[in-house]
Formats: structure tokens, C-alpha cells, sequence
């Protein structure tokens, strides 16, 4: 499974960061117009929580879009550990300028990193075992790619950006197919070289995609017995993924089973912002 880098990244980051900024500041922040323009400030952003950091590229996108002239000097880097009450960087520049930037940037960091600190404790939950957490498509629309970049600052994977990537064949493609390895079939012939992935419900639709020659086969709600049969039956002819229904109190069960990745959607999808506050100084 691929992981994003951040150089991949720039457009989509300056993209983000556009339409934020049009969201949150429009025609002009009318409130920052009661300082005076000349008036310089500083400030530090500290987090009020232990936490993994993510999204410092969207932090500094949104002040150079803003004004150039704000510096932004980091303490800390994606991917690194702080401390509650820890500050993580100070910021340089017209008053007015900090103000009105501070809500676009703290709201990338604060979810970016929520993402990479809730990612960081379950893996920490598998640690010792081989399994590769990965992230999946439950995220929040138009900050995919962000929040899969938090997953991998965290220490998980990324499972397929799109539905453009890879095949991931369910239960209503097969179905539709008429059958699994019909399905697997024609998914090598439509774009061969692509990832073909398909979900199984039984030990027995197990066998059916391994004949057929799936690369990827995603275990849905087997049983911890089952799990185990497959990854015997598998041998490694194929990659197993374990999915649904998985929480912090099976995790560490599942991935003993012997399975290659785990899919969590909780990575993305049920995750708590992180507590950060500005403090300026004129």
C-alpha cells in the first residue's frame, strides 16, 4: 500500500489553504481592521494536550498566502511528540495579519493532528505484531489526501487514495459480475497492473478469490478462528486485510491472527480535535 509523502502534496495544499482562507476571511476580517496596520505582534501556539503533530505544510500555507511577511519559526516537526502545554510555533508579523490567520491555521493543525495522534495510539496497540494498520475512504470530503498524510505522520498506511487506484471488489460488484472470479477476472483485464482487491465473506469465497488470483483479499467479520484458516489456507499467495467491526479491544487480537493490514476508519473518521491556543503579544 502507498504512502503519501509531502512533496506529492503541494498543490493540493495550496488548494486547501485557498479555499479556507476564502471561507473564513471572504472580502476582508473586518474585526482586524480595529488594529492598526503598522502594529507588529508575536504569538505562540501551544497545545493543551499530548499529542502527535501533523499539517505544519498547511500552517505555513496559510500565512504565506496571507501575508509573506508573517514568519513562522517551529518547534516541533510532523510526525513528533508533544506535551501538553508545549508551544509549537511562534509567529513573526503585522498584528492584523495573526489574527486573521490564526483560525485557518490552528483549524488544519488541530484536526491534522488529531488524526495523527488517534493513528499513533493504535498502532501502539499492535506494536511487536506485522501487521500494517491502514486508513480508508471514510474522510472528510475535499481533505482526503490531508488526512491520509496525517495518517502516515501517526505511524499507519495509507489503504487506496481512490476509487481510481485499485479495485476493491464488494459483495454487490461480485454479484453483479456473477461471481468472484468473474469479478477478479475482468478487473485484470480493464486495467491490468492495478491492485485487485476483493472482499469475502467465508472461508469458502477465501479459496474462490485465491484461485482466481486476487492480490489483496479483505477478511469482513470473519471469525478470529477463520482469520487464522485463512492466513494457513493463503500461505502468502496473497495479502489478507482484516476489516469491520474492529476496536481498540480487538485490534491486538486481530493482528496476531497473522493477517498483513488491518483497516480502521476511526483513523479519519472518529477523531477529536486537538486543544490549541494562540497567545499574542503586542
Amino acid at each position: 500500500m502507498p504512502n503519501l509523502i509531502l512533496a506529492d502534496l503541494t498543490a493540493e495544499i495550496e488548494a486547501n489553504v485557498r479555499r479556507a482562507l476564502h471561507e473564513d476571511v471572504g472580502s476582508g476580517d473586518i474585526t482586524a481592521q480595529l488594529i492598526p496596520a503598522e502594529r507588529l505582534a508575536t504569538a505562540t501556539i501551544i497545545t493543551r494536550e499530548d499529542c502527535v503533530i501533523a499539517g505544519t505544510a498547511w500552517v505555513d500555507a496559510v500565512f504565506r498566502q496571507l501575508d509573506p511577511r508573517v514568519a513562522v519559526h517551529w518547534q516541533l516537526r510532523d510526525g513528533e511528540h508533544a506535551s501538553a502545554n508545549q508551544p509549537l510555533f511562534h509567529l513573526e508579523g503585522p498584528a492584523r495579519s495573526l489574527l486573521t490567520g490564526e483560525r485557518s491555521a490552528l483549524n488544519f493543525l488541530q484536526m491534522l493532528s488529531a488524526v495523527a495522534t488517534r493513528a499513533n495510539q493504535l498502532v501502539g496497540l499492535v506494536a511487536g505484531t506485522q501487521v500494517k494498520l491502514l486508513d480508508t475512504r471514510k474522510t472528510l470530503p475535499g481533505l482526503r489526501l490531508a488526512q491520509k498524510y496525517a495518517v502516515t505522520c501517526g505511524g499507519a498506511h495509507n489503504h487506496r487514495i481512490g476509487l481510481y487506484d485499485a479495485f476493491l471488489i464488494k459483495e454487490n460488484h461480485i454479484a453483479a459480475c456473477g461471481g468472484i472470479a468473474e469479478a477478479v477476472r475482468a478487473a485484470h483485464g480493464i486495467a491490468p497492473g492495478k491492485p485487485v482487491e476483493i472482499e469475502v465473506e467465508s472461508l469458502d469465497e477465501l479459496q474462490q478469490a485465491l484461485d482466481a488470483g486476487a492480490d489483496i483479499i479483505m477478511l469482513d467479520e470473519l471469525s478470529l478462528a477463520d482469520m487464522r484458516e485463512g492466513v494457513r489456507l493463503t500461505a502468502g499467495r496473497a495479502k489478507l486485510e482484516a476489516s469491520g467491526g474492529i476496536n481498540e479491544s480487538t485490534l491486538r487480537t486481530i493482528a496476531e491472527t497473522g493477517v498483513d493490514y488491518i483497516s480502521i476508519g476511526a483513523m479519519t473518521k472518529e477523531v477529536k480535535a486537538v486543544d490549541l491556543s494562540m497567545r499574542l503579544s503586542i
